[in-house]
């Protein structure tokens, strides 16, 4: 059994962060105020090797955040770092106040405690590799580019339907490079009147466009426009003026990021267990996964992947349902806690998978049948596909579409 010298817990904030060392029978040591910057954490890594006698490993900090510099810090200078959901720490405070009450002392003091009785509940952290770290980085900027995207397509689409309703007919996506040059080039229904077919047609041309003809996008601008107050088309327009160069750095943004993520993607992986293939090459062979779902796999689920761990796989994805039972009275509900990005990376998955794989599509069919919904659906279809993921990681084998229907017994003539 590994032996601890003492336990640490800080209550993480912004400024400074409030630290508590206990010793191996829980009596308080010292106590003390820890200010977020180099000099503060690199003294606060000293003092805890000097009282350690020069072995760090033999310190255990508790905390509540997984990442961050007071994390990062303590790994690179050899602690034993343990991470706990704040909702545990919360029902862990009750043992020290029944009141409810609450402060910066308390918590800290109620993290190396608890760390001390309860170790099964932290979860051990690690330092991750750098190109996890910087995926993790960029995965989750595409996200909230995406994001202020589709903010700026509604502020887009709403002024244009106070003037100029009939061009928000032409495409359900309004950030889309076509349409805002086409708009550009005609901002008004009076513009719309004047603008030549050849004008269209090279704007069309221009951006590959062959869903729409000229005519027919000239025919729906040419609609008889609303009717307005004085004032209105020359407000909106302007307004939209200025929202057009933000809609066409974010798409150029999301342009660079997913070029980034490309990039990052086959050099973030682990060798298999046999080094037949590498976990990108294997999760790509799946149904369903395309760049979004890789790069959210690989950088918010690393560690279960690389443990091919199914049981915290599901349990992160939302999949794993939570069972409450008192007396004779049983219920089985949707799991609400656990990582969002995971949770909607999983739910697309599952989502497209249906689109594409026969086995996937004749299983929603099956549950569908029994009654359920299809949320409920999707996640037994990617509770599946999280457990295929993990066999297929242990083996080092790409996914066989046909390894059903090969393995299927001959009947007997």
């Amino acid at each position: 059994m590994e032996r601890v010298f003492g336990y640490v817990g800080i209550d993480w904030a912004t400024e400074a962060h409030q630290v508590c060392a206990l010793d191996a029978q829980g009596a308080v040591l010292w106590e003390r105020s820890v200010p977020h910057n180099g000099d503060g954490l690199s003294l606060l890594a000293d003092q805890l090797t000097a009282w350690a006698a020069g072995s760090p490993s033999a310190i255990w900090v508790a905390i509540e955040v997984p990442r961050g510099a007071v994390v990062e810090t303590l790994l690179e200078r050899g602690f034993s770092v343990f991470s706990i959901n704040p909702k545990q720490l919360d029902r862990f405070r009750d043992r020290f106040s029944v009141a409810g009450a609450k402060d910066d002392r308390l918590d800290a003091r109620v993290l190396a405690d608890s760390l001390r009785t309860d170790q099964p509940r932290f979860r051990r952290l690690q330092v991750e590799p750098p190109d996890v770290i910087e995926l993790r980085e960029w995965s989750r900027l595409t996200d909230e580019l995406k994001q202020e995207r589709t903010r700026l397509t509604n502020r887009f689409r709403e002024q244009l339907r106070r003037y100029f309703p009939q061009a928000a007919e032409l495409t359900n996506n309004l950030a889309e490079p076509w349409f805002l040059d086409l708009w550009q080039r005609v901002p008004t229904p009076q513009a719309a009147r004047r603008v030549r077919v050849a004008t269209v047609r090279a704007i069309l041309q221009a951006h590959r466009i062959r869903r729409l003809s000229p005519v027919e996008v000239l025919a729906c601008l040419r609609q008889r426009p609303v009717v307005v107050a004085p004032g209105t088309a020359e407000a909106a327009q302007a307004y939209l003026q200025l929202l057009l160069p933000r809609l066409r750095l974010i798409l150029r943004q999301i342009a660079e990021a997913e070029r980034r993520l490309d990039d990052l993607l086959p050099d973030v992986t682990t060798p298999a267990p046999n080094d037949k293939q590498r976990d990108a090459t294997i999760l790509r062979s799946l149904p369903g996964v395309g760049r979004v779902v890789l790069a959210t796999l690989l950088s918010e689920a690393s560690q279960p992947l690389v443990q091919r761990d199914y049981h915290t796989l599901r349990a992160l994805c939302g999949v794993a349902p939570i069972t409450k039972q008192s007396g004779k009275r049983r219920v089985v509900v949707r799991r609400m806690a656990c990582h969002p990005r995971l949770r909607e990376a999983l739910y697309h998955w599952a989502r497209v998978a249906c689109q594409h794989d026969p086995a996937c599509r004749s299983r929603y069919a099956a549950l569908r049948q029994r009654g359920h919904t299809h949320g409920r659906t999707l996640r037994g279809i990617g509770d599946h596909l999280l457990y295929v993921t993990c066999t297929l990681l242990r083996k080092g084998e790409l996914f066989d579409p046909g390894y059903r229907r090969n393995n299927q017994q001959t009947p007997a003539a």
